[in-house]
């Protein structure tokens, strides 16, 4: 009995041999790399789907930024035959076959070396030549030119002009209060002198003084050494004239311009078809500015395209740009692109 047990102990001692000590080992093995791949799989998905909602975000900031400023494009206080009463009040005009004397008004602002634009809207294939021009020699758009740059084919620029207030604006928190333009700053005021009816049976005009407010915003793709990171710019005619990103992480932003018939002038023409900053400024002789080539306007088709804060995909991965091509990139961020189009409410003529 001595000798069995012995020999029972002994074997008991001797542990798990070599080749079942591989097997725990690699069964071990292969479970600790499943789930570590499970575990990297699920946070690179997490990665990417919170990367794929902050480009939501930015899309979203981008256009809603650019459809509300479009929307209000061309109200501009530079109208022919403006009068006060004749316009808000009904009650001066007593018959349909009443006019009123041609109107004269003169604009006057300060600082004198801002003049009132032309233009309602107008677009770049490119960037405006003076987009970092200080607010004292920053030329009119009138004057403006584009510069294509260095890409076959750069981000888009456009610039929005309208006439401010205090209900389309945030105004200024601190006083004298005023509209404000893309970036804040408070607006120069425009004192003009419009022709006034002075009374309803025999109606004649005199001078009257009022005050407006007109925002002209610039907006393109840009960095800055301070900001490496692809960004939607935006340059006022407020405060210092600076130029501030909005949103991060625009990589590029593409329009096309609605426009109707270059001869038409009626206020319910069609879209005749979309066109590119180039095309409109080269409609033809007819009109023969540009400024009322850009009033044939109707609507504008906006793209963006939104790339992703870090390069979280595993592998380079393909998307299609503003014009639909599809892209295989050099890098492993996410895009995509977004796009609205904006009827324009306020065009002139």
């Amino acid at each position: 009995m001595t000798s069995l047990h012995r020999s029972q102990v002994r074997h008991s001692a001797q542990g798990f041999s070599l080749v079942e000590l591989m097997v725990s080992l690699t069964i071990g093995l292969v479970i600790a790399i499943a789930a570590m791949s499970a575990y990297l799989g699920a946070a690179s998905a997490g990665k990417v789907a919170e990367a794929q909602s902050r480009m939501n975000e930015d899309a979203q900031a981008a256009l809603g930024i650019l459809s509300q400023q479009l929307r209000m494009t061309g109200n501009n206080p530079s109208q022919a035959n403006r009068t006060m009463e004749s316009q808000r009040n009904p009650i001066y005009l007593p018959t349909p076959t009443f006019s009123l004397p041609t109107p004269t008004f003169t604009f006057s602002t300060v600082p004198a070396t801002f003049t009132l634009s032309g233009f309602s809207l107008r677009g770049c294939d490119g960037k405006f030549n003076n987009i970092t021009a200080t607010l004292a020699t920053l030329a009119t758009l009138d004057t403006s030119t584009c510069v294509s740059g260095t890409s076959s084919s750069p981000p888009d620029s456009i610039a929005i002009n309208y006439e401010a207030d205090m209900f389309n604006t945030l105004p200024t928190t601190i006083s004298p209060i005023r509209p404000t333009d893309c970036l804040g700053f408070g607006l120069t005021p425009i004192a003009a002198s419009l022709p006034t009816v002075t009374t309803a049976t025999t109606p004649t005009l005199s001078s009257s003084t009022v005050t407006y407010y007109v925002a002209e915003n610039r907006f393109y793709v840009g960095t800055s050494s301070a900001i490496i990171t692809p960004s939607l710019y935006c340059k006022g005619n407020g405060g210092a004239g600076t130029q501030q990103p909005l949103v991060e992480n625009i990589e590029d932003m593409q329009f096309m311009y609605g426009t109707i018939s270059a001869s038409t002038t009626a206020t319910t023409a069609t879209v005749a078809g979309y066109l590119r900053a180039d095309e409109v400024a080269g409609l033809g002789t007819t009109p023969a500015d540009d400024a009322t080539r850009w009033g044939k306007v109707l609507s504008v088709r906006v793209c963006v395209l939104v790339r992703s804060e870090s390069q979280v995909a595993s592998t380079p991965t393909r998307y299609r740009n503003c014009a639909g091509t599809v892209v295989t990139p050099s890098d492993r961020y996410l895009r995509r692109a977004y796009a609205t189009m904006v009827v324009l409410r306020n065009r002139r003529f």
